[in-house]
C-alpha cells in the first residue's frame, strides 16, 4: 500500500477514549494523521501500550512509518480539598494558601502541598488557579503561606490546577511519574518524547541524559521563563511544541498570537520541527463543523510555515474525531495550494548558516526549482540532511530515504518528508539509482524527470551532509 500524502504540513493527533480500538486508529491514519500522540496525563500504562502495539500493526500493513509522541505531564501543581465541596470566592475577599494537606480547606483558606512555590512567592504575585478563571494577588506570605486578596472571583473546586505567572519556579520538569512514564515509553519504542513546562535548558539536558538516544525530545513551550530562554531552548530541543493552553494562561491572550508567530520563526530559521497545537478545532469535540475562526488559527500555523499541528480533545475525547482530522487535512491542503502561500512561505525565509549540511540545503533548494525537478531525495542515516533539507521548505516534495525505521518515524513529524525505509546504501550510484527507483514507485516522478539527491560521505555517517547529485529517472 502506498500512502502519500498530498500536502506538506503533518497531523498530529492524540488517541483517548474515543479513539482506542484498531478500526478508529485505522480511521484516523487514512483521513491525514502522520503522528500519534500519547498523553500520560491521562489513562494507565496499560492503555498506551495496547494504543502503540495497534499502532505498529497499522504501520505494517500501512507500508509507511508512523510516528508515536509520548507526551509526559510534568509537574502540576494542584490545590488540596475542600470540607464540604466547591466554594465561591468574592472579589476582595481573605484566600489562605499553606501547606496543611491535613485539614480540608473552606471559603479561608486550602492546601498548597508545594513548600517549593510558596518559597518563591513575593507580595503583589499573581496566583492564577482553574486555568485563570481565579485570579489571586499575595498580600504577604512566607515558606509556609500565603495571604492573598480575590481579585477575580467565583467557584472553585478542589484539586484545581495552580499557575503562577512570571515566577521561574523552582522545580524539575520532570517527577517521579514523569520518569516512571519515560521509562515505560522507551521500553515500547517512542519516536518523540515531549517534555511539559520547560523552563531553561537544564531541563533539556536532564530528559537527555535519561534518554540516552532513544527517543527525539520534543520542548513543550507554556512558560513565560520559556519565551526568555527561547533561541537557546530551540537549539537544545529536537522539536518544539507550541502549547497555547497554558501559555495562554500565563501570558495575557492577546500576546499569545504574536508569541506562537516568535516560536514558529525561531525554529525555521534554527531549524527544528515546530508544532502548533491547543484547541485548533475545539468546537469539533461537539459540533461536525468547525468554525471559521478555528479554520483560519490552522490556516495561520500553515502559512507561518509550521511543521505540524495538533489534535487533542477533539481526536481524543470528540463526538467527532476522523472528521476533525479531515478537516484538519483538507485547511491544510487548500491553504498550501494558494498562490500566495509560496510567497509568503519564500518571503519569511532565513539565511541558512555557514555550514556544509545548510549549504547544501540551499543548493538542492534552487536546483530544483532551477530544474524544475520531481522530487528532492535526502538518503541520511540519522535524519539530519532530510531536516536541514526541509529547513529551507522546497517547492519540490522530500523523500526522507533511510536504513533506519526509528529515524523514518521520526521524519513523519518533519514538513514536507515524506519518510521511506530502505536498505542500506554503499556507494553514491546506488544511493542515486535507488532515489530514482524511489520516486518512481512512491507516485513523485515518472521516466525522465529529474531528482536532486543529498547525502553524506562517508556513507552511514550521521550529520555528514556533503553531496548534491542530479539524476534523471529511467
Amino acid at each position: 500500500m502506498n500512502i502519500r500524502r498530498e500536502r506538506n504540513a503533518k497531523i498530529v493527533a492524540t488517541l483517548g477514549p474515543a479513539t482506542n480500538d484498531r478500526e478508529m486508529i485505522a480511521a484516523l491514519f487514512h483521513a491525514g494523521v502522520d503522528v500519534f500522540r500519547l498523553n500520560l496525563s491521562h489513562g494507565l500504562q496499560q492503555d498506551h501500550a495496547a494504543r502503540v502495539a495497534m499502532i505498529r500493526d497499522l504501520e505494517r500493513e500501512a507500508c509507511r512509518p508512523v510516528g508515536i509522541l509520548l507526551d509526559l505531564q510534568g509537574p502540576k501543581l494542584r490545590i488540596g480539598t475542600f470540607t464540604d465541596g466547591p466554594v465561591q470566592l468574592a472579589v476582595g475577599a481573605v484566600f489562605r494558601l499553606d501547606l496543611d494537606t491535613a485539614t480540608p480547606g473552606d471559603i479561608t483558606r486550602v492546601a498548597l502541598p508545594h513548600p517549593e512555590i510558596l518559597s518563591v512567592l513575593v507580595p503583589g504575585a499573581m496566583l492564577l488557579l482553574d486555568d485563570g478563571r481565579i485570579q489571586l494577588r499575595v498580600e504577604t506570605c512566607a515558606a509556609d503561606f500565603a495571604k492573598t486578596v480575590v481579585v477575580v472571583g467565583g467557584r472553585l473546586s478542589e484539586r484545581k490546577g495552580l499557575n503562577v505567572p512570571g515566577v521561574m519556579l523552582p522545580i524539575s520538569a520532570l517527577t517521579k511519574k514523569d520518569r516512571a512514564d519515560l521509562a515505560f515509553g522507551l521500553g515500547l519504542g517512542v519516536d518523540w518524547v515531549a517534555l511539559s513546562f520547560v523552563q531553561r535548558v537544564e531541563d533539556l539536558l536532564e530528559l537527555r541524559e535519561l534518554v540516552q538516544g532513544r527517543a527525539a525530545i520534543v520542548s513543550k513551550l507554556e512558560k513565560p521563563a520559556a519565551i526568555d530562554a527561547l533561541d537557546a531552548i530551540v537549539q537544545h530541543s529536537d522539536a518544539v511544541m507550541v502549547a497555547r493552553g497554558d501559555l495562554g494562561v500565563e501570558m495575557p491572550a492577546e500576546q499569545v498570537p504574536s508569541i506562537q508567530r516568535r516560536i514558529v520563526r525561531t525554529c525555521r530559521r534554527l531549524g527544528r520541527p515546530v508544532i502548533v497545537a491547543t484547541q485548533m478545532l475545539e468546537s469539533m469535540v461537539s459540533a461536525p463543523t468547525p468554525t471559521r475562526a478555528e479554520a483560519s488559527d490552522v490556516a495561520t500555523a500553515i502559512y507561518d510555515g509550521a511543521d505540524a499541528v495538533m489534535l487533542s480533545a477533539e481526536s481524543a475525547s470528540g463526538a467527532h474525531p476522523v472528521e476533525a482530522v479531515r478537516v484538519m487535512d483538507s485547511i491544510i491542503r487548500h491553504t498550501e495550494r494558494d498562490p500566495y502561500y509560496r510567497d509568503i512561505i519564500t518571503s519569511s525565509h532565513t539565511a541558512p548558516r555557514a555550514e556544509t549540511a545548510d549549504a547544501i540545503g540551499y543548493a538542492v533548494r534552487h536546483v530544483t526549482g532551477l530544474l524544475n525537478a520531481a522530487a528532492t531525495v535526502a538518503y541520511t542515516s540519522s535524519g539530519y540532511s532530510a531536516i536541514r533539507m526541509a529547513r529551507e521548505r522546497p517547492a519540490t516534495p522530500i523523500i526522507g530515504m533511510t536504513p533506519d525505521n526509528a529515524v523514518a518515524r521520526r521524519l513523519s513529524l518533519v514538513w514536507g518528508v515524506h519518510p521511506v525505509i530502505c536498505e542500506e546504501l554503499l556507494d553514491a550510484q546506488e544511493v542515486s539509482d535507488r532515489a530514482c527507483s524511489t520516486a518512481r514507485a512512491q507516485g513523485f516522478g515518472t521516466t525522465g524527470q529529474t531528482v536532486v539527491i543529498s547525502a553524506g560521505m562517508p556513507f552511514g555517517t550521521p550529520g555528514t551532509t556533503n553531496v548534491m547529485r542530479i539524476a534523471q529517472i529511467q
